[in-house]
């Protein structure tokens, strides 16, 4: 369970801005939630402050239990927390298999790398060899993404 209690994020400086402001928010195992809003509305802050990217001005981050406020990036990865950006990372010179085998963790089998893109909807044996930087569109990127999200059997996935 993720549970944010007065989570606040603002930026000083000339316009002392508040992003976010005492925001409260539970979220159950097992559940989507989609958070929707304008753009400039805090949506991409509050999905890095989750994952660590950013820290919250004020307020208390929980992940099971546990206070991950002043948690890292890595340790909040290394605690089952995932991350996808708006725009897929690119690697050069990395096939398909290995970029889901790095994330899995482990040596897996190209029959298991092509059970995680068959679950994002993408025929393996079209994209299991390929080169993730070499001819392939947002959307193809988008869905290896998450296949590799998948592969890291994380907890919690945050899809900015």
């Amino acid at each position: 369970m993720l549970e944010l209690k007065n989570v606040c994020f603002g930026v000083s400086g000339e316009t002392n801005k508040d992003i976010l402001k005492n925001i409260n928010l539970t979220i159950d195992d097992h559940k989507f939630i989609a958070i929707t809003g304008p753009n400039g509305g805090g949506k991409s802050t509050l999905a890095k402050i989750i994952v660590g990217i950013e820290k919250p001005t004020s307020g208390q981050i929980l992940f099971d239990g546990q206070d991950i406020t002043e948690m890292s990036i890595t340790d909040r990865a290394k605690a089952g927390i995932g991350f996808a950006f708006q725009q897929p990372v690119r690697f050069k010179g990395i096939t398909v298999k290995d970029l889901i085998t790095l994330a899995a963790g482990n040596n897996i089998s190209t029959a298991k790398a092509c059970e995680y893109l068959s679950e994002v909807g993408l025929c393996a044996k079209d994209y299991i060899t390929r080169e993730v930087n070499a001819s392939l569109s947002g959307g193809e990127l988008k869905r290896i993404e998450i296949a590799t999200i998948i592969a890291r059997k994380t907890k919690l996935s945050v899809f900015d």
